[in-house]
């Protein structure tokens, strides 16, 4: 050993142990050898409850969805590893826009997300579906799944029933205060030629009886909106006046699929449930922002509580 350094500080058995394991840096010329010290051998610094190395959500961040309570994903990340393993469940009972849902799903994690809006739990499935594609296998449990289930949300939440219409078809709420709707419940944003203008569907959803005033209201409402098209979604099918008005109204042609489609819609919950929607062109749906897509592998089915 050198004359110099700390080598004193250690038997010499000790020195030829770490010298033997590689852990004694020798320089090339002049100097001390040194003592390795892995990192992982370091105690660190505990890290404290406030953190400020993650940035919030902001205006311009890509994952930003629109939804106004939404976390950072790096957030959910790091607190869903710091205190559960891979194939533990992860529980979220008011999920919001689905932050916490989507890193769980991200880190192999299951999970069981709550919330009591049907406007989240559309949020959250359309989230999954943009992330991790047919890779998401989840179930909701709470949505109505007949008729009489719907009624029945209509009759308790009629504004929940609107929120859980209008993601049967994909639509996003207007934007208004209940009650200040101007005449629209809910609107589709969609793309059908390539560098196109964006083009919008307006929703009226009605728990109620309808008559031919609602049809004529419906267009009023699509011509003075500018809007390609509209549909009214209700629990009672369309009479026969009313649908001859709706098909007064014409058809949408397509610049960029070169099809037709008509302008005003007339759809019930029964339709809805058994799997019909709007008819509309669409190369891209701009309606919600879409989630990053993730590259990890398929998880296991987990599940969505709505209302």
């Amino acid at each position: 050993m050198t004359s110099k350094g700390r080598h004193w500080a250690y038997f010499r058995a000790e020195l030829d142990r770490l010298d033997a394991e590689g852990r004694v840096h020798w320089p090339k010329r002049q100097g001390m050898p040194r003592l390795k010290v892995p990192l992982d051998d370091l105690p660190g610094r505990a890290m404290v409850d406030v953190w400020t190395d993650l940035d919030p959500v902001n205006a311009a961040a890509a994952e930003r969805l629109g939804y106004p309570t939404q976390k950072p994903a790096a957030l959910l990340e790091r607190i869903i590893q710091a205190s559960s393993n891979p194939g533990d469940v992860v529980l979220d009972p008011f999920c919001g826009c689905g932050t916490t849902i989507a890193a769980a799903e991200q880190l192999d994690r299951r999970w069981i997300g709550i919330d009591v809006t049907y406007l989240a739990t559309s949020l959250i499935k359309g989230r999954l579906k943009d992330a991790f594609g047919d890779r998401a296998e989840f179930k909701v449990v709470g949505e109505p799944v007949s008729v009489e289930d719907a009624a029945e949300l209509a009759r308790s939440d009629p504004y929940q029933f609107q929120w859980w219409a209008l993601g049967l078809v994909g639509a996003r709420p207007a934007e208004q205060k209940k009650g200040a709707d101007k005449g629209i419940d809910g609107r589709i944003f969609f793309h059908d030629e390539p560098g196109g203008k964006t083009k919008q569907i307006i929703l009226s959803v009605k728990a109620g009886k309808t008559g031919r005033a609602h049809v004529h209201e419906l267009r009023g409402v699509m011509e003075r909106e500018g809007a390609e098209m509209a549909a009214l979604l209700s629990f009672q099918a369309p009479t026969q006046p009313m649908s001859a008005d709706a098909a007064s109204a014409g058809f949408y042609s397509s610049p960029g699929w070169n099809t037709s489609h008509p302008r005003i819609q007339l759809l019930t919950v029964e339709q809805l449930l058994g799997g019909k929607g709007i008819d509309y062109p669409h190369l891209t749906s701009v309606t919600f922002k879409k989630a990053p897509k993730s590259e990890r592998a398929a998880p296991a089915a987990d599940t969505l509580f709505g209302s």
